[in-house]
């Protein structure tokens, strides 16, 4: 059964410090949210209803979250005052909120297990990127891994093991232990989509000779051992992979998004938002029951 913690979809935090330097501030993106219709045949056709767009305003929007209720996508946001913060989208009342209204820059708003806090990659006044915890009010901040730095993007594996993206040279997967902040490196060059598949797995990504991305599974055994394994190329253009309670894998590349059904050969284009002036889609996430889908492209023009 697949955990009911969000897809981290990923903090863009490289942009993030680019943005508190000084440089140019990241490009600009909205946020569209789509019915998602899985068969329970295993057929390789999904329903996937016409996007909205949820932020339909000049400027950054991105990296998409559902918690485990579904009634709303929580995202990063810069506006005026260039400071990057978490807001939520409640799907029923078409309203936008603003949660965490800090001087640092949170990103990759993740639900914590357990369903009470939500934690990020939080860029702290000395540039530092580390991994903090809110409420889901957005109150109350804390520190939850103090060692592992820079944090680039995180997705959590169970209630006391997070796999976290590590900025460098080259950019490595390191499984962090609470409590004891023991890390195990388990790859290096990796891509910047985690996304959980089951509890004590997740996908990753690593660049490939020539192009684009293969996918890899991160899995923890029963005594506590990481485990990595090559799943799949990723169709041209495709970086981040979300899953299904199922096991199906689901990829953009484009305007188009495709599928990946366990145990199947190829991806399968199963829909194109070209005619919807949909384009460059990039993050995605999908709601842990698999109700919704949400989407990452260019600012609507």
């Amino acid at each position: 059964m697949r955990p009911q913690i969000a897809v981290l979809a990923a903090a863009i935090s490289i942009v993030g410090s680019q943005h508190l330097r000084g440089q140019s501030a990241p490009p600009g993106s909205d946020v569209y949210l789509a019915t998602l219709s899985i068969p329970h045949n295993g057929g390789a056709r999904i329903g996937i209803g016409e996007p909205e767009n949820i932020t339909r305003r000049a400027g950054y929007d991105n990296q998409p979250a559902f918690f485990g209720d579904e009634r709303a996508v929580y995202y990063t946001s810069i506006r005026a005052d260039g400071q990057s913060d978490i807001y939520r989208y409640d799907i029923a009342a078409h309203k936008t909120t603003r949660v965490t209204l800090t001087a640092e820059s949170e990103y990759s708003t993740t639900m914590l297990p357990g369903g009470r806090r939500f934690s990020v990659v939080r860029v702290e006044p000395d540039s530092t990127q580390r991994l903090w915890s809110f409420r889901l009010d957005g109150t109350d901040p804390q520190l939850v891994v103090r060692s592992v730095k820079p944090v680039g993007y995180h997705v959590w594996l169970d209630s006391s093991r997070v796999a976290v993206y590590v900025l460098g040279t080259p950019a490595t997967l390191q499984v962090v232990q609470l409590g004891s902040e023991h890390t195990d490196t388990v790859a290096r060059d990796i891509g910047r989509s985690l996304s959980p598949v089951a509890v004590d797995v997740a996908s990753f990504v690593q660049p490939r000779t020539g192009g684009g991305f293969t996918l890899h599974e991160l899995r923890i055994d029963r005594a506590g051992n990481p485990h990595v394994r090559s799943l799949d190329a990723l169709p041209d253009s495709a970086e981040y992979v979300v899953w299904t309670s199922g096991g199906a894998a689901i990829t953009a590349s484009g305007s188009s998004v495709y599928l990946r059904q366990p145990g199947a050969s190829a991806w399968q284009k199963v829909a194109d938002f070209a005619s919807d002036g949909i384009r460059h889609i990039t993050r995605l996430a999908i709601s842990p029951n698999g109700h919704w889908l949400a989407l990452v492209a260019d600012d609507h023009r």
